[in-house]
């Protein structure tokens, strides 16, 4: 197979519909003989923040000389971003070729009537396979939807399952309650693991408590409200934490506070695990941690802030940090939702703020709902909004609207951000080209 065969089948895999639990990727897994078996891994969950946290860890497990493989979802730029080694994407040569190991064992699950396996099945069975290949010393794993029923939970060696904020999302597959969805989160929870949670309500607390007691795991809880000295800002951040004093990070968002105190209480659980990281190495991971659309600043004058709040408690998240950096200014919105989501929740979290709001559609996908059927709901509270027919063009609403001194920011799905972002870069060359 080579690259565009790859996509091809992985699009057409996934029109086959799925068969929910873990039989198939157990069995997908079995039939490559186990390669997860062989693996350690730093199992993430929760409703935000886990890309976030993901980030940290892996990036100070890195510093600290390991080989780290990561695995995440969904993706910015490029499909190969699911899957990578400290911090390099598996190679389109790898890809290729371990997909095609992989359709020959679902071709033959088919055979004999199982279903074939979903393309995130096929993609996390893809994972353990190259990360075994590269004898990574620990995988970050980061969930898909929710956990429990998750295919990254045919993993059995979890060092530490971080949890990050739960809130009410995916309510059709994790269930209609805050505590029926911080039980399918707490599913990742393995005996032997330590469990380290970001401290949140008292509802999901418990939940994730019961869990870790029924297990026998020990259970470390990270406070936010213990991180001291806060000095936030568009592309450095510090804080205390601990004994630790001025933290930095380079992700922007009030809210990376939280994900970076919980990263620091899943690298000190690894720490006594084998896996110490000193605090040298720690700081720098800690500070070169990326993870793009994420209250990522993507342009200035004006600013230009693309972040991937696709839910309710994002949204909240993301009005906090807009308030906070950009207090005063005059905010224009570039807004593009699932049809699937709570996009009123949304609308209602977030519309306050802006000055006018820009409608758009996640291009090719499915699930995007329509940038004018967007512009109606918007328009039920708020009057300055317009639908764009494409992202290019949403940009050059935004970029004409806006004054030096004002901001853009786009936010919703996270399908549509990647190809935003190189837009508005593409846009920023055009003078230095000319020039």
């Amino acid at each position: 197979m080579n690259y565009k065969e790859v996509m091809e089948y992985v699009e057409q895999v996934g029109r086959l519909g799925m068969v929910p639990g873990l039989d198939s990727i157990r069995e997908l897994c079995r039939r490559l003989g186990d390669p997860q078996k062989a693996l350690k891994f730093v199992h993430v969950a929760g409703t935000n923040g886990k890309g976030s946290v993901s980030a940290y860890v892996a990036s100070a497990l890195k510093c600290g000389g390991y080989k780290v493989g990561r695995y995440i979802s969904p993706t910015i730029f490029d499909y190969r971003e699911r899957i990578q080694v400290n911090g390099c994407l598996i190679t389109k040569t790898a890809l290729c070729r371990l997909m095609e190991r992989i359709k020959e064992v679902c071709d033959g699950m088919v055979a004999v009537g199982l279903p074939h396996p979903t393309p995130f099945e096929l993609e996390t069975a893809l994972g353990f396979l190259y990360f075994q290949e590269k004898k990574c010393d620990v995988v970050v794993l980061e969930t898909g939807m929710g956990g429990l029923m998750d295919a990254t939970n045919v993993v059995e060696n979890t060092l530490t399952a971080g949890i990050t904020s739960i809130s009410m999302d995916h309510m059709k597959f994790l269930g209609a309650t805050l505590k029926e969805i911080a039980a399918q989160k707490a599913g990742i929870i393995k005996k032997g693991c330590t469990v380290v949670a970001l401290g949140q309500c008292r509802e999901v607390m418990e939940v994730i408590r019961a869990q870790a007691v029924e297990l026998g795991c020990p259970l470390m809880v990270a406070e936010e409200s213990k991180a001291g000295n806060l000095r936030y800002g568009l592309e450095r951040q510090r804080f205390d934490y601990g004994g630790m004093k001025g933290v930095e990070i380079s992700l922007a968002g009030q809210y990376q506070i939280a994900n970076a105190v919980l990263a620091l209480e899943v690298l000190q659980a690894l720490g006594g695990m084998g896996f110490g990281v000193s605090e040298r190495m720690l700081r720098r991971g800690m500070a070169e941690a990326s993870w793009p659309g994420r209250f990522t600043v993507i342009g200035k004058r004006p600013w230009f802030i693309a972040d991937g709040a696709h839910n309710e408690d994002g949204a909240r998240r993301l009005a906090q940090s807009l308030e906070y950096y950009f207090k005063g200014k005059r905010i224009l919105y570039i807004m593009g939702v699932f049809a699937d989501k709570e996009y009123d929740k949304i609308i209602a979290l977030t519309h306050s703020l802006a000055d006018q709001i820009i409608t758009v559609a996640a291009p090719g996908n499915p699930r995007a709902l329509p940038a004018y059927e967007l512009a109606q709901e918007v328009a039920k509270v708020h009057p300055q909004v317009t639908a764009a027919d494409s992202l290019e063009e949403a940009v050059e609403m935004g970029c004409l609207l806006a004054g030096k001194e004002d901001v853009i920011v786009a936010f919703g799905s996270l399908s549509f951000l990647g190809r935003l972002m190189e837009i508005v870069a593409q846009r920023q060359m055009k003078p230095r080209e000319r020039g």
